[in-house]
């Protein structure tokens, strides 16, 4: 590694560092002027709320990493560029891409870390921040689907519930399915409702029937109520949406294999929290070369016309981002899809803006 090197490489990583160190104290700032008054009246201990916001911290640096990155080179490479030091440097015969070599590895570096801190990190800072923010700050109102809810529980066993409330942890239509060897019919429980019963540890089913396939014949049993035991939890029948968040790599894959075999209606959600953790990686070396490609050409307009533009990209990007992934959570878009689509198109702008830079 040359003295060139070392000096952007230097220059690109202590400017990240810098970004972060600045932003997101203030965002946590700005986070608990706005939520200051839910926490005093909730009576969060001061313990809880300092845990809180670590996690909090954690949670949006992740969120906004490559936004940071991307600002971060453009500002820097803004001022190489206005101190004419991009010019000296291709002058003395280094070619544009030796120029970015450094850049290159600075990003690597930092999508490393990027992919460590979001297989294994951030999960448990999104457990921590999640759990805080539905105990205190929304009272419980975890995000769940609530209706048409279908779940294998094992090989022989299927439960279905038209629509079910967490909070007084019942539901309607309940459909409890045994099938045997074969994929023959054993028995099936109807129910009108289905409710846990906390203080008994048992679940209430009001307009109960039972009917078990014995050959050719049925034999059908229907009570008024029924109070009874599974071999499930109530809270089984829907995880809480973010639930994908607060598991790490090897937690992440067991539970989409686990919910795919279930059949969850939601598992498109599960398998792009899944995508977006490898690709944000990717998303870091796309950035970069926009940044430089836009920064590293002296304008009239100087540092604040580049961080104007660069504001304006990361908008677009973040923009990209959410609308592709609501398609794949709620319109059946593959997750795969909306993952790539977006690095696609910036990637397309990157190779573009470089050309151009070069010239």
């Amino acid at each position: 590694m040359t003295i060139l090197d070392r000096y952007i490489l230097k220059r690109y990583l202590l400017t990240f560092i810098v970004m972060l160190l600045l932003f997101i104290p203030i965002g946590i700032m700005a986070h608990l002027a706005e939520q200051i008054g839910k926490i005093q009246d909730n009576e969060a201990p001061l313990n809880e709320v300092l845990a809180y916001l670590g996690h909090f911290s954690i949670y949006i640096g992740n969120f906004l990493f490559p936004i940071f990155l991307f600002l971060s080179v453009i500002f820097f490479t803004s001022k190489l560029a206005s101190n004419t030091e991009i010019v000296a440097m291709l002058s003395s015969g280094i070619s544009f891409n030796r120029f970015l070599r450094p850049y290159m590895i600075g990003a690597s570096i930092i999508a490393v870390f990027m992919l460590i801190m979001g297989m294994f990190v951030v999960p448990s800072a999104s457990a921590g921040f999640n759990e805080f923010k539905f105990k205190y700050l929304k009272k419980g109102k975890e995000e769940r689907v609530t209706t048409n809810i279908y779940n294998q529980l094992n090989e022989n066993d299927f439960i279905y519930v038209s629509r079910f409330d967490p909070g007084r942890k019942n539901g309607s239509n309940f459909t409890f399915e045994r099938f045997k060897e074969g994929n023959i019919l054993d028995f099936k429980i109807s129910a009108a409702s289905i409710r846990w019963i906390d203080k008994d540890s048992i679940y209430r089913l009001t307009s109960y029937r039972k009917r078990t396939v014995m050959g050719d014949t049925a034999i059908v049993e229907t009570k008024r109520r029924l109070d009874t035991l599974f071999a499930f939890k109530i809270d089984d029948l829907t995880p809480v949406s973010y639930i994908a968040e607060t598991k790490n790599l090897l937690e992440l894959n067991q539970f989409i294999a686990d919910q795919r075999r279930k059949g969850a209606s939601n598992i498109n959600a599960y398998i792009l929290v899944k995508y977006k953790r490898w690709a944000l990686p990717i998303s870091v070396f796309i950035l970069t070369i926009i940044a430089v490609g836009v920064a590293s050409i002296k304008r009239r307009g100087g540092m604040g016309l580049n961080l104007a533009f660069g504001i304006v990209v990361a908008f677009v990007f973040i923009f990209f981002d959410r609308i592709f992934s609501t398609l794949a959570e709620q319109a059946g878009l593959e997750p795969l899809t909306a993952v790539v689509v977006p690095n696609l198109f910036f990637g397309i702008l990157a190779f573009y803006l470089l050309q151009k830079a070069k010239r």
